[in-house]
């Protein structure tokens, strides 16, 4: 399907094998003079859109769109899709319409560009019957491929998106609002570094024998995934826009971390011998798959094992998720695992400098207090933005949560 609209611009359907592969490689010429650019695994992004990987596809849909300007050259690209689970979700709120999504939303600076592309995904999503959509947003988990970057142009971290500045007036000129923000927090690593509160709350869950912590062991991962499935359904599972996972889902996600699994950063919680919470952290793998250009195959994959087992490029640890199950809540824990994180990671032998707390959303105020009592410093802002199709329909933000977890 080819749509033509102002004078300037053609905008196209990515059907072909060569299109979908100018769709991934559009990026990286759009940025080719920022230094802190760095393209995602195309397999990762490909993912997305692959039917037999998606489990998204067996109630939803997704399209992609190329941009063109007179002369044949790709300006922009855009992804729209959507989930009638999650949609169905979002129709029970206050003020609730049925709701899709764009994202892997890449354009030129230039309005024009923009308007079409957003335009070409309303009219998509209106002609299946919806009446809103979100974005730059994912097709698939939050944590992947989530938000407009506004504030903290500096090196992204793995699965969180970067975008020139210019990207949240092309969204907000086009009439989006912000849904809600996610923030990422910064701190140093260094022996001593967690505020002296931590340190006593820490003492207290420490000191009640029916608690206890532990780091993940990599020979008794099918134990942990069950662990995690506990703790993620609970603390998460009843949350709009988050899914329960399954215990296939948990296992894969943890085997596929297997080769760049640092056991040290992922701590779990017990109490009585039962799963209440973990603090699950990753190194940074944008600092081994920068200078990449997306592609893990044949000798990038010899450089990948080099920087992840030999020369241990990787000094930033990265939030994954953080998770206590309601009835466990303010009890200290998130202090222990903070206390516990810290006696591990920042051994001298494993170098990491930093912490980056991200995917932290303002409608989660307990989880923000939580990062801020650890001592981390508000880094870098993202925003999901929401686009109501009829314009004189009332707006509402995400919903606050009371007592949060998680990023």
């Amino acid at each position: 399907m080819t749509i033509s609209g102002i004078d300037k611009f053609t905008i196209k359907e990515v059907l072909s094998e060569k299109e979908i592969r100018q769709w991934l490689e559009f990026p990286s010429r759009l940025y080719k003079n920022d230094s802190h650019y760095v393209r995602p695994l195309d397999c990762e992004v490909g993912n997305v859109f692959d039917k037999s990987r998606n489990k998204l596809f067996r109630h939803g849909d997704a399209a992609r769109f190329l941009l063109f300007d007179r002369d044949s050259e790709i300006v922009g690209r855009i992804a729209v899709f959507y989930d009638e689970k999650t949609s169905a979700v979002y129709e029970k709120e206050e003020n609730g319409q049925k709701t899709g999504g764009c994202g892997f939303f890449d354009c030129i600076d230039n309005q024009e560009a923009a308007d079409m592309l957003f335009d070409t995904a309303k009219h998509w999503l209106e002609e299946r019957g919806y009446e809103a959509m979100d974005g730059p947003i994912n097709f698939g988990d939050r944590d992947y491929f989530w938000g407009c970057l506004v504030d903290g142009f500096t090196d992204p971290v793995y699965n969180m998106p970067y975008n020139y500045p210019y990207y949240s007036q092309l969204f907000e000129n086009y009439g989006f609002k912000d849904y809600f923000k996610q923030f990422t927090y910064l701190r140093d690593l260094t022996p001593g570094g967690f505020n002296p509160i931590v340190h006593e709350k820490a003492k207290r869950i420490f000191s009640n024998p029916d608690y206890t912590f532990e780091i993940m062991d990599k020979r008794r991962i099918d134990s942990y995934a069950d662990d995690f499935l506990t703790i993620y359904n609970k603390a998460w599972g009843s949350i709009p826009g988050t899914a329960k996972l399954t215990r296939q889902h948990v296992i894969a996600l943890l085997n596929s971390m297997k080769p760049v699994l640092d056991t040290r950063l992922m701590h779990f919680a017990y109490y009585k011998g039962e799963p209440v919470a973990f603090f699950l952290m990753m190194i940074d793998l944008n600092q081994i798959y920068k200078g990449l250009n997306g592609n893990n195959k044949g000798f990038n994959a010899l450089r990948i094992f080099w920087r992840v087992k030999v020369s241990r490029i990787c000094d930033r640890a990265i939030s994954l998720v953080f998770g206590v199950v309601p009835e466990h809540r303010m009890r200290c824990l998130e202090a222990g695992l903070v206390c516990s994180l810290e006696a591990q990671a920042i051994k001298k032998r494993f170098k990491y400098k930093e912490l980056q707390l991200n995917w932290i959303g303002d409608f989660n105020p307990p989880m923000c207090k939580i990062a801020e009592s650890a001592g981390a410093k508000l880094y870098k802002t993202h925003i999901t933005y929401r686009y109501l199709f009829d314009r004189n329909k009332p707006f509402t933000r995400a919903k606050l949560q009371k007592n949060g977890s998680k990023e």
